[in-house]
């Protein structure tokens, strides 16, 4: 007989920060900008991600029509660990973000977009996603310092757009966590 090699949950919270001192813990300057994105699925699958690499925030821009039990399921509350920002405009959500000194990067194929491996993120940093059906607004590619795309190496054009954002948060993240703590400060 083998024995179990999955962790346990005491095993997994080991090394994780007790829950009345994470609120509190300093996070990556790392913001994820939703431009119009609206399935609530794939909403909780990023609120889940801005937990799993501990990042600044998510700021969810435009109409909403959240389904509350599709979220909570997708999200699995999650959501009260993550700092959550609404807002009705997508580009004055980047110019403040641009005037703060963030740089932007919007994930969309596109005439100048770059492979997103490609790119060394500085600290602080946003990433935009975009919407499901039409991915992210000309007006907020403007804005964008950058934009970049994962490349397709198969049939399909494209990801779902919170697989997208696990692939390019996982690199920006990982690499912003690897700079020295004085650059990681915003």
């Amino acid at each position: 007989m083998h024995a179990k090699i999955q962790l346990s949950k005491e095993d997994i919270r080991k090394n994780k920060p007790a829950r009345d001192e994470y609120l509190t813990k300093p996070k990556i300057p790392l913001i994820l900008v939703l431009d119009n994105v609206t399935n609530s699925y794939n909403i909780g699958a990023f609120i889940r991600l801005a937990d799993a690499f501990a990042i600044e925030k998510i700021i969810i821009c435009g109409e909403l029509t959240i389904s509350d039990k599709k979220f909570k399921k997708a999200s699995r509350n999650e959501a009260k660990w993550v700092c959550i920002e609404y807002s009705d405009s997508t580009t004055s959500s980047i110019q403040a973000l641009s005037d703060k000194g963030y740089a932007v990067y919007s994930v969309e194929l596109c005439h100048q977009s770059v492979d997103y491996s490609d790119v060394a993120y500085p600290s602080p940093c946003a990433l935009v996603f975009g919407n499901e059906r039409k991915g992210v607004s000309e007006a907020a590619l403007q804005l964008s310092h950058q934009q970049i795309h994962i490349p397709m190496f198969g049939m399909g054009n494209s990801l779902n757009v919170s697989t997208a954002g696990a692939i390019v948060l996982a690199e920006c993240a990982n690499q912003i966590r690897k700079l020295p703590l004085a650059q990681q400060q915003n």
